[in-house]
This record gives structure tokens, C-alpha cells and sequence, in this order.
């Protein structure tokens, strides 16, 4: 399978057709998911039961301002060091230009160290969707969102091609209502978030945190629940289109993981 997605999803280059738009892709998120490794495979799974895990109680102040949401990823990255991965918070800054704007952005990173030394950090971003979100989406554009997975967990090459596919579709679904794609929806722009100098923390107390506002944590608090809404929606979506007795006991261990936390 030595290709890239664009080139799967560009077999006709049709796409203003509704059905050329959906299924090609589609068919980028299906090759996406077929060319996880087994390291990333099984991360995604681990983030995934520990995001479910994290309560209320659990969040702490992780900035001196708005914590938008900084809280729940260290909490994640607390309970993915206590598994026994290299897992740090990254926040990254970039400075603006004439075509893309500057800004910065919070993710975290796990170092996996092979036997020949070497390193590639694997990405994980707990708000995914959110990026790809745009104004008056059409239907189909919308359904494609919706199939990106909640959590992402893989590397920067691959996640630099989810991003060329979801910007293609974000064009696509403006044009049909003759927007032009903004800025913030770039490619350069979604690029600089995980290409740019980045400083990596693992603990909160590294950023001598004050305590948090009760307005703010309860934003942090109802983010953390939609965080879980979709977690366990994705897994009910995965059983639907898997072998039910297969995931059907996944879907059982992650619903009690989740109610013992709860």
C-alpha cells in the first residue's frame, strides 16, 4: 500500500459530486486506520480507557489564566506516565504571517525509544474534530467530521495527511456555498499546531499554577463530559460495524472502566 491518501481520494478528482465527495473520503479514513502500527494501535486504545477514567475530581489547575482545557490532558498525561509511557504536555507557539495567522496550541506526545535508539514522537490530540470544524457545513461534510476518531493517536506523517484530506474537504464543502476557505483552516495554519517550537512539561506543578477559577473549572468540567459522551459514542459506532461478539466485549469493559470511575 505505497500511496498516499490524496492520491485514493483523487481517482476521479470529481469533487463537487456528492457521492465521488463522500465516498473518497471515506475511503481516506479507511486507509488511515489500516496503516496503524501496533504500538499506535494499542496507544489509542490505552488513551482512550484512561481518558474514560478521569473524574472531576481529577482536574487541577494548569494555568495561571484560562485553563481551556490543560487540566484533562494532564490528568491524561499523569495516568500514561503511571502506565509506563514517556507521555509529556507540548505547547506549541508560532508567529504570524501575511497568510497565516499566529497563534499557539496544547497537545500531548509520547516518546516511544526503539532498539536502535531512535525516536518519533506519536501525537495525541483529545479534541480532534474540533480543528475541522467550519461554518455552514454541507451534509456530507459533516458526516465526514463526525467519522474522524474523537482522540488522535499516531505520528506527525501521518497526521500531516488527515490534514491535507480535511482541508480538501473543508474547500470542497465551502465552495458549495461560495465561501472561501479561512485562514485558521489552512494547511499551514492546522500544520503550525504540531510543526512548531514547542515546550514540553510533565508535571503541573512545572507551571506554578494558581488555583482555578469555579466559572473556568466548570467549563473544564462540562468539556471533560462531552469528552466521555463522544469517547463512548465512538466505541458503540465501532461495535456497530465490527463482529458483535468481538466488540461487543470491549464495549462492555469500557462502559464498567467507565461507570467504576463514576
Amino acid at each position: 500500500m505505497g500511496f498516499s491518501i490524496l492520491k485514493i481520494i483523487n481517482l476521479d478528482g470529481r469533487f463537487g459530486y456528492y457521492m465521488a465527495f463522500s465516498l473518497h473520503f471515506w475511503l481516506a479514513f479507511v486507509y488511515y486506520k489500516l496503516v496503524m502500527d501496533q504500538y499506535e494501535n494499542d496507544l489509542l486504545s490505552v488513551a482512550n480507557s484512561l481518558a474514560l477514567s478521569i473524574n472531576e475530581k481529577d482536574l487541577h489547575a494548569a494555568n495561571s489564566g484560562l485553563c481551556k482545557a490543560s487540566c484533562i490532558r494532564f490528568a491524561l498525561v499523569k495516568l500514561l506516565r503511571m502506565s509506563g509511557y514517556d507521555a509529556g504536555l507540548c505547547t506549541s507557539k508560532w508567529q504570524g504571517s501575511d497568510k497565516v495567522p499566529g497563534g499557539d496550541h496544547e497537545y500531548i506526545d509520547v516518546v516511544p525509544y526503539n532498539d536502535t535508539g531512535g525516536t518519533e514522537r506519536v501525537i495525541i490530540d483529545i479534541d480532534f474534530r474540533s480543528h475541522f470544524e467550519i461554518a455552514r457545513a454541507v451534509d456530507s461534510y459533516d458526516r465526514i467530521l463526525n467519522s474522524l476518531p474523537v482522540i488522535y493517536v499516531g505520528s506527525f506523517a501521518k497526521l500531516k495527511q488527515y490534514l491535507q484530506v480535511m482541508v480538501e474537504a473543508a474547500r470542497s464543502s465551502l465552495k458549495q456555498n461560495s465561501m472561501p476557505l479561512p485562514p485558521w483552516r489552512s494547511l499551514a495554519y492546522l500544520q503550525a499546531k504540531w510543526q512548531s517550537p514547542y515546550q514540553r512539561k510533565i508535571d503541573s506543578a512545572e507551571q506554578n499554577c494558581n488555583t482555578t477559577a469555579p466559572a473556568d473549572h466548570k467549563k473544564c468540567a462540562g468539556h471533560l463530559k462531552r469528552l466521555h459522551s463522544l469517547l463512548l459514542s465512538e466505541i458503540e459506532v465501532e461495535r456497530a460495524l465490527k463482529p458483535y461478539n468481538r466488540d461487543n466485549r470491549r464495549v462492555k469493559t469500557e462502559r464498567r472502566r467507565y461507570l467504576s470511575f463514576h
